[in-house]
């Protein structure tokens, strides 16, 4: 018995059928190489990759980013390096990437204090959007606020039934004009109803030595930079800036708790690329990070430095950025802020 001819196999309606899945399928992984191909830059990292902190060591940007770093490097086999810039509210570093050569190999960590300077200051040396391309959101972190365990105030009304007494007379540490640290205690000034005086740091950090000695009476500070400071008793805290308390710090009250009812307030931070990134090393990038940020042992060593991984695609975190600039509109006009 003869086998069937190629002609009969085409003539029967089955093995057309078959074929056609069988073609179809072939596109189909064709063209996913082809698109993989188009969104991927295999030259990428071609040399170190920086990642500009515009704060100085020790807070949650920082931390994230030397996480980051040590992964990365590990990944793609070039070395990734954190650069230090802190100053001018976290501008100095920022514009560093801002005017950077638009490959992918610097890119900054950027905290809340991107979308609040253009409110905090006549001119600002980038946009804080058209200047950069966005690469992913990293995290969430809340605030503590902390003053020198040599000072006498043990809770949060002491603190104000003082700072009414004395008007003016206590003052509070940022890491600059125009950061979250700063939004933070202007907001509790003006739901307290108090008169504080604004002494602003290259960095947080910076301020610790003149807070734990009291030379500065507080400071509203994320919980990586300042909670080692309270572990060891150099520091009090006396409250927390969220609406719920910290896992690691469950003693310590919520703000809205202790008589500010609704303050709510927290940093944020996120990755930028200079304007002109191409989309493919972007896309490599946030793929990269995501995935390195997004890993259970990562998320459960960020929730034990009081940090909460938040990641998104490159869409959302502009959109993000975006709403928190109208959000910062907000605040500026409700408090009376001037720029400078």
């Amino acid at each position: 018995m003869r086998s069937p001819s190629a002609l009969s196999l085409v003539s029967d309606p089955r093995q057309w059928s078959r074929a056609a899945s069988a073609l179809v399928a072939i596109a189909l992984c064709l063209f996913a190489v082809a698109s993989s191909a188009q969104t991927q830059d295999a030259s990428f990292p071609s040399r170190p990759v920086r990642i500009v902190v515009p704060a100085s060591p020790g807070g949650a940007i920082d931390a994230i980013a030397r996480l980051l770093s040590e992964r990365l490097t590990a990944v793609w086999g070039k070395p990734v390096v954190v650069e230090n810039r802190a100053g001018g509210s976290q501008m100095i570093g920022t514009d560093v990437v801002a005017k950077s050569a638009p490959d992918g190999h610097s890119i900054v960590i950027v905290a809340s204090s991107h979308a609040l300077n253009p409110f905090m200051f006549k001119r600002t040396p980038y946009d804080a959007v058209k200047d950069f391309a966005f690469i992913t959101q990293t995290h969430q972190v809340p605030l503590i606020l902390a003053v020198s365990s040599s000072l006498p105030f043990k809770s949060v009304q002491e603190l104000i039934a003082y700072a009414k007494a004395n008007p003016g007379k206590l003052s509070y540490a940022s890491s600059g004009q125009g950061t979250s640290l700063q939004v933070a205690a202007e907001l509790f000034k003006a739901m307290s109803q108090t008169d504080l005086l604004h002494v602003p740091y290259k960095g947080s950090t910076a301020a610790h030595p003149d807070v734990l000695a009291a030379r500065t009476s507080m400071i509203f500070d994320t919980a990586p930079a300042i909670y080692p400071h309270i572990k060891s008793g150099l520091a009090r805290g006396l409250a927390v800036t969220t609406k719920n308390r910290l896992a690691m710090a469950p003693d310590l009250p919520t703000l809205s708790e202790v008589g500010l009812a609704g303050y709510e307030s927290s940093s944020w931070g996120g990755l930028l690329a200079p304007a002109g990134t191409p989309p493919e090393i972007v896309t490599q990038l946030n793929s990269a990070i995501v995935r390195i940020l997004t890993s259970p042992d990562v998320v459960s060593k960020m929730s034990g430095m009081g940090i909460e991984i938040v990641t998104s695609s490159p869409r959302q975190w502009e959109a993000f950025m975006q709403a928190e600039l109208g959000k910062a509109a907000a605040f500026a006009r409700a408090v009376g802020i001037t720029p400078e």
